[in-house]
């Protein structure tokens, strides 16, 4: 069966368009295409963004209102988790989460550049296939001392191709 397509459409800046690795994440995956299908991340924006790093979203509307969904388990390896051997390198989406290994819920980031350091210590589930052009206009963007941009950047719809 052939991996999952979905595409990612900001508001003033143009679409994205991923696959993802059920066969890597699959409880991740799972989750991340239930969201979509219920249109959670509609309205929601990027609220940190680190040039050279990552774009982070999924998690807060226009008006900083956080939105709230059940939590999975982490699906890497310092989780007990072996068989998502995704690398963080350019173009890779993964899920945000707290110091709790099983915290992520509907916060996820692209990676803007590589971060060796997050192998293995995050699930890593998608990679940005067309598109990254968007990743680096939005990791231009000026940020606060918070990391989140100037201007919202508003997931207008994130859908299954």
């Amino acid at each position: 069966m052939a991996n999952p397509i979905i595409k990612i459409t900001i508001r003033d800046f143009g679409t994205m368009t991923a696959e993802l690795y059920p066969d890597k994440a699959p409880i991740t995956v799972e989750n991340f295409l239930k969201l979509i299908d219920e249109d959670f991340f509609s309205g929601l924006i990027f609220h940190r963004v680190i040039s050279g790093f990552m774009i982070q979203g999924g998690g807060y509307n226009e008006d900083f209102q956080q939105k709230h969904t059940a939590s999975i388990k982490g699906e890497f390896a310092s989780n007990g988790f072996g068989q998502n051997d995704i690398k963080h390198t350019r173009g890779v989406l993964s899920m945000a989460r707290t110091m709790v290994k099983d915290s992520a819920s509907s916060q996820f980031f692209i990676m803007h550049q590589n971060a060796p350091h997050l192998d293995g210590e995050y699930a890593a589930f998608g990679l940005v296939t067309d598109g990254i052009e968007v990743v680096d206009a939005i990791a231009d963007l000026p940020t606060d001392y918070q990391d989140c941009p100037r201007v919202n950047v508003v997931i207008e719809k994130i859908e299954r191709v």
